[in-house]
């Protein structure tokens, strides 16, 4: 640890080029991903969005955690240093599009403190800070050298349009195109609508010109408040929206149904498509950001991706950002199987590495067998372009929607002490951050955040809390609690993490290099991997122990490698014959190996 602790603080010392940061491929970032309402409150004269009123109005309870806490875009530039200083090389912050402020059934309300309600895609929501700030955030970011990604959304807007079937603020179920055709109104045996329309596979501007009346499956009708409340105006158009029901998360209804209540967007349709490029097209002009990730991109129409990606490339070259980063989030992808399909099928560049949590969740917090690491990576060869994408996939353990993975270690083993659950923690982050992937590293987990559960119960405030839920929990390596503000970079987990990411961009073999399963097993215990130096070769060994008890065992290494000095952990300093590396790891335990020569 003390080689690793030297290099950490050379590199800290060692400022960034920051006129070079474009020139990085999207595997060289460390990724922060974090909530701007729930990191820092630099204002709180925005903490209402300009709103009156209690909170069904504003959308402002600090004490509510399905409400907005007053965290904003100027907190976030004020805390940049902190974010560098973990080693983030890349900040993706969650959606910051004006929101409709309060949704949901009477007595259920919740706030778009999580951005993904939005009425207005070309404004930041007041609660947040305003269009300046988000240069001022950018600007900054870009000053230190560090990428900025925006979370963004094309399947859906906030909850406006109502059935009349159903009344106002109620769920209603999907109805199918074969029951329902949109050549008919109120289901096949009614009468005839939308003459000529060929259906949303015909993706023509004539085609959907003749998609005139929207009353094929329910009525659809916007109260008198709302008729112009979304931006751009086109999106107050209610034939530009499925208009079906609820989605039951399968079949055409993934494509074609409601999110939760939600209006789901006609993607088919190329006023649509055109739209949304026009819409994020004009970030990136504005702001300069390196990459999108994309909310919900499953349930969205493959063809509208193939249109949209590449324009979203073009625009960003046009900008001078050549290695803009792509990724949607497809959910569910525990397989590597499934996810690569999304690769195939819509052109993503990448997506969202669910399949890499499951894996290290199932070995790290539940004790799986370490063959479920070497499983997951053989699958990298289903991608679109096997490695070259496997290593673009940014890769998490936990975030906003799955929960924390400090949640999950404690989950799997109840009678685990503090010290067993922080060094199992570490180890999965080490496990994050040494192998292929681009890691991310979701706010707070650097802090021993570890949550009651997912969604609402994994967004912790950074700044001092006012949820009981939240400050009652027990933080990871830390006395702390939610209660007070938590930046603090002596904790133990801020530290490794810093050390490792900071290890790894100082390495290539680590951000670019082929990675090659060496050892794994039908239990807990070893797993290892070497990974090359794209241009020397060289080779650098990880090595993981997943097990409770001390392990040795011997590691197949090139038969070049036979010297090796240790960057993290506990190395041999020797090969223990031509081709055979012999590692001891303590319980929990990793250690990065880098071979000498080629």
């Amino acid at each position: 640890m003390k080689a690793l602790a030297l290099l950490a603080a050379t590199l800290l010392a060692t400022p960034v080029a920051a006129q070079d940061y474009r020139q990085r491929l999207p595997q060289d970032e460390v990724i922060y991903f974090v909530l701007p309402d729930r990191f820092e409150n630099a204002d709180p004269a925005n903490d209402r969005g300009g709103l009156t009123g209690d909170r069904l109005k504003t959308g402002f309870d600090p004490a509510a955690k399905g409400f907005y806490h007053g965290g904003d875009l100027k907190g976030l530039t004020k805390r940049l240093g902190y974010i560098q200083s973990l080693g983030a090389t890349a900040l993706w912050v969650g959606p910051i599009f004006k929101n409709k402020p309060v949704q949901g059934p009477k007595g259920q309300e919740s706030a778009g403190y999580h951005g993904y309600w939005i009425t207005d895609f070309t404004q930041v929501d007041p609660h947040l800070g305003t269009n300046a700030d988000f240069k001022t955030l950018a600007d900054a970011a870009h000053a230190r050298g560090m990428k900025v990604y925006m979370d963004i959304i094309a399947n859906h807007t906030a909850d406006v349009i109502q059935y009349r079937e159903c009344g106002e603020g109620s769920e209603c179920p999907y109805r199918d195109r074969a029951t329902y055709p949109y050549q008919r109104r109120g289901g096949v045996g009614g009468p005839a609508i939308n003459a000529g329309f060929a259906g949303d596979a015909v993706q023509t501007p004539e085609n959907f010109a003749r998609l005139t009346d929207p009353t094929y499956a329910y009525t659809p009708y916007v109260p008198a408040a709302e008729r112009t409340v979304k931006v751009p105006a086109w999106l107050n158009d209610v034939t530009l929206y499925h208009n079906r029901g609820n989605t039951l998360f399968r079949n055409e209804s993934s494509d074609t149904g409601d999110f939760s209540g939600l209006d789901d967007l006609m993607t088919e349709n190329p006023k649509v498509i055109a739209g949304m490029i026009d819409i994020f097209g004009g970030w990136i002009d504005r702001f300069g950001v390196d990459g999108f990730r994309i909310d919900t991109a499953k349930h969205v129409n493959a063809a509208f991706w193939q249109s949209f990606v590449p324009a979203m490339q073009a625009r960003a070259r046009a900008n001078g950002i050549p290695n803009f980063h792509i990724f949607g989030e497809v959910t569910a992808g525990m397989e590597p199987g499934y996810l690569a399909r999304w690769t195939k099928i819509a052109d993503y560049p990448a997506v969202l590495d669910f399949a890499f949590q499951n894996a290290v969740m199932q070995t790290v917090a539940e004790n799986k067998p370490t063959s479920v690491l070497a499983a997951l990576f053989e699958g990298d060869v289903l991608y679109a372009k096997e490695q070259a994408t496997a290593h673009i996939l940014p890769t998490f353990l936990g975030n906003h929607d799955q929960g924390r993975f400090g949640r999950w270690v404690r989950l799997g083993n109840p009678q685990a002490s503090d010290d067993e659950v922080l060094k199992r923690t570490m180890l999965g982050n080490a496990m994050l951050l040494t192998l292929r992937g681009v890691p991310t590293i979701y706010y707070g987990d650097e802090q021993g955040f570890a949550g009651d559960g997912n969604d609402q119960d994994a967004r912790e405030d950074m700044f001092a809390s006012k949820v009981a839920t939240y400050n009652d929990n027990t933080l990871i390596g830390s006395k702390a609690t939610t209660a007070t503000a938590n930046f603090d970079q002596r904790q133990p987990l801020y530290r490794q993490i810093a050390e490792l990411a900071k290890l790894r961009v100082a390495t290539p073999a680590l951000t670019r290099g082929r990675q090659v399963t060496r050892a794994g097993g039908d239990g807990p215990g070893f797993f290892a991997v070497s990974r090359f130096d794209p241009d020397t070769g060289r080779e650098v060994v990880v090595a993981f122990n997943t097990s409770p008890q001390p392990l040795t065992q011997a590691v197949q290494v090139e038969v070049g490698s036979s010297a090796f000095t240790t960057l993290a952990g506990s190395c041999t300093a020797r090969a223990s014959a031509p081709g055979s590396l012999v590692l001891t790891l303590p319980a929990f335990a990793y250690a990065v190996c880098a071979a000498t020569g080629k």
